[in-house]
């Protein structure tokens, strides 16, 4: 109990990465009902709150991330009350996108910091690219709302929920082109070539620097 405490403590990003995965495994469960879906959205809060607290250990500035942070956590709630308004999920992404992506910003930067990895660097690594993962897939719902009919689904739908956006995001993060539906609008497809070199330069900058001060430190 203890260790688990002092994990919890001392390692947020295994925090935020392990909540992040945990939301993705549970959304199919509560997306049905309006209750499951306000569920869903304190979990996400609750990420939120967690990203925070990851970010304050990181040399970005905590402020910038309140500024996003708050107000989003306030239209997580009233996103999961009113899914269909459009007005609703267009500030709601508006607020998320940038959000994530400064919390993302915060990680790599941490991770940059020094020389060394550290086993919480090694948690930031895999926290960092779901953040931007999850802040793309916030930038799709503005997309959508904003130019209806930007992403079109095998069974013809061009209407699509957030997780199913989140899917796509990470399977066009990811480079691995499983998902069901495609970018045909041409603002839609601008935001997912920025993802797709966005996933590249994560590997080869990022990740590629883990690799390379793990293997010199243990040399």
């Amino acid at each position: 109990m203890n260790e688990t405490a002092r994990i919890l403590r001392t390692h947020p990003s295994a925090v935020l990465l392990a909540a992040q995965l945990v939301t993705v495994l549970a959304y199919p469960f509560f997306d049905a009902t309006a209750a499951g879906r306000a569920v869903i959205g304190v979990v996400q809060m609750g990420v939120v709150l967690i990203a925070l607290w990851a970010v304050r250990r990181t040399p970005a500035l905590s402020w910038v991330g309140l500024v996003f942070g708050a107000p989003a956590m306030v239209f997580t709630v009233l996103e999961a009350v009113h899914p269909g308004s459009d007005a609703v999920v267009l500030v709601s992404a508006l607020l998320h996108a940038p959000f994530y992506f400064y919390v993302s910003y915060g990680m790599i930067r941490y991770l940059f910091h020094d020389e060394r990895v550290t086993r919480d660097e090694l948690y930031a690594t895999g926290a960092a690219f779901t953040v931007v993962a999850w802040g793309f897939a916030y930038v799709y719902a503005a997309a959508q709302v904003l130019w209806p009919g930007s992403f079109l689904g095998v069974e013809g739908t061009d209407q699509h929920t957030w997780f199913e956006l989140l899917f796509l995001s990470f399977t066009t993060l990811t480079s691995v082109g499983l998902s069901d539906i495609v970018p045909v609008g041409q603002h839609a497809r601008s935001l997912v070539m920025v993802e797709q070199v966005a996933g590249v330069l994560y590997i080869a900058l990022v990740v590629a620097r883990m690799v390379g001060l793990t293997v010199t430190r243990a040399r």
